[in-house]
C-alpha cells in the first residue's frame, strides 16, 4: 500500500476514518451504478447469472434507481444490479425487427 501507519491513531479516530472509508466507497459503488445504468437502454437484451448461477437471458423493460428490471425469456421478472448484466447480440432478431411480447402480471 501506501506505507499507511494506523497504530498511531486513537479508537476516535479509527472510527472517524472507518467512517469516510465506508461513505468513500458508498460513493465509489453509487457511480459505477449510475454509469452502468446509463449504458442500458429499455428495449436491450441481456444476460445475467441468478442465485442459482443459470443464465439468464431477457430484455430490459424498467430502468429504476439502483436496479434494472429485466424481462426473462422464461417469463419472469428480475431485478438485477445494472453491473451483473452483459448486453445480448441477437442479430437474426435485430435484423427482422421482430420483437418479443410478455404479458404483465395484473
Amino acid at each position: 500500500m501506501h506505507g499507511i501507519t494506523l497504530d498511531g491513531l486513537s479508537e476516535a479516530e479509527l472510527i472517524e476514518l472507518h467512517d469516510q472509508v465506508v461513505d468513500r466507497l458508498h460513493f465509489l459503488h453509487q457511480q459505477k451504478t449510475t454509469h452502468a445504468l446509463l449504458e442500458l437502454a429499455i428495449g436491450e437484451r441481456v444476460m445475467f447469472e441468478d442465485n442459482s448461477g443459470q443464465t439468464q437471458a431477457g430484455i430490459v423493460i424498467r430502468r429504476n434507481r439502483k436496479t434494472v428490471t429485466v424481462h426473462a425469456d422464461n417469463g419472469r421478472q428480475w431485478n438485477v444490479s445494472p453491473q451483473l448484466l452483459r448486453k445480448e447480440s441477437r442479430v437474426e432478431e435485430t435484423r427482422s425487427g421482430k420483437l418479443v411480447p410478455f404479458s404483465r402480471k395484473g
